[in-house]
């Protein structure tokens, strides 16, 4: 039997694994400086940290530990949002994996979990907005040179998801219950076929209902709407099982474009998680 640290490893291999996921990495697809080999060796050099959420550590000492060990390949970031997922529904796996608990786990974290989840910024280089002016001390980018505000204003792990939504849909699922992660897990536990192919269905069906934000960081809300609308047609169209022809090149197009939908695919590695350790998937 797999601890969730184990299933929560598999989950991030799984997702990189499932194919066609528009714009992003995948069994079939590289980027120009991110390839799929990178993922699975930040899969596996993230275990160290997943393996302490288990264990019961606090939520932002084992983000920061698996940040540096999925960091330790050459191609950068990797999986950074699907860890900040992962670690607090490792640790609230040891209890019961439900919304009410992982919420309890993410309401309770500290200023020092906060001052770890900026550390994590010291190990790679993330992609993020701008901060407004009266939250310049706060920026994420200063990693821990930001700690002595964060501990003069009393600010919680929690208090910097919430002030990130609703720009970030990996800081929403923390102040909404991980809602979207569960539906995930529904989808891929009903969905049928090899557990790749479940979660790019998944990946394609998250990306046609709401606009991924990762891409309105990049390219605008523009292209984010315009992305969308295209999963949703596909999707609405059944091309998964009946034109998946389609689906493969608007992923090439994506990839050549450099169109990357990444808190989709953190959140369907969330997903995978829930469903795994549910036992609703067998492996």
């Amino acid at each position: 039997m797999r601890t969730p640290a184990q299933n929560a490893e598999l989950a991030l291999l799984l997702e990189v694994c499932g194919t066609p996921k528009p714009g992003n990495v995948d069994r079939r697809r590289d980027l120009e400086d991110l390839r799929f080999e990178h993922f699975l060796a930040g899969a596996v050099g993230a275990q160290d940290g997943l393996r302490m959420a288990g264990h019961g550590a606090a939520v932002g000492a084992a983000f920061e530990r698996a940040v540096s060990g999925m960091a330790a390949q050459q191609g950068g970031n990797t999986q950074f949002g699907a860890l900040l997922l992962l670690i607090p529904l490792v640790r609230a796996a040891r209890e019961d994996l439900s919304q009410p608990v992982v919420e309890s786990v993410v309401e309770e974290t500290t200023v020092a979990d906060a001052a770890d989840f900026y550390r994590a910024f010291e190990h790679v280089d993330v992609f993020v907005d701008e901060p407004p002016e009266d939250l310049e001390a706060l920026d994420v980018r200063r990693g821990a040179d930001a700690i002595p505000t964060l501990e003069e204003r009393g600010v919680t792990l929690y208090d910097v998801m919430e002030g990130s939504v609703p720009g970030d849909d990996v800081a929403r699922e923390w102040v909404r219950g991980f809602e979207r992660s569960f539906r995930a897990a529904e989808s891929i536990a009903n969905g049928s076929g090899p557990l790749p192919d479940r979660a790019a269905e998944t990946f394609l069906a998250l990306l046609a209902e709401r606009l991924d934000t990762l891409v309105v960081k990049r390219h605008g809300e523009a292209v984010a709407k315009e992305v969308t609308e295209r999963a949703a047609d596909l999707h609405d169209h059944g091309a998964f099982e009946t034109d998946r022809d389609a689906i493969e090149e608007f992923a090439d197009e994506l990839v050549d474009r450099g169109v990357n939908p990444g808190t989709t695919a953190d959140v369907t590695a969330a997903g995978l998680f829930v469903a795994l350790e549910r036992g609703v998937v067998e492996l």
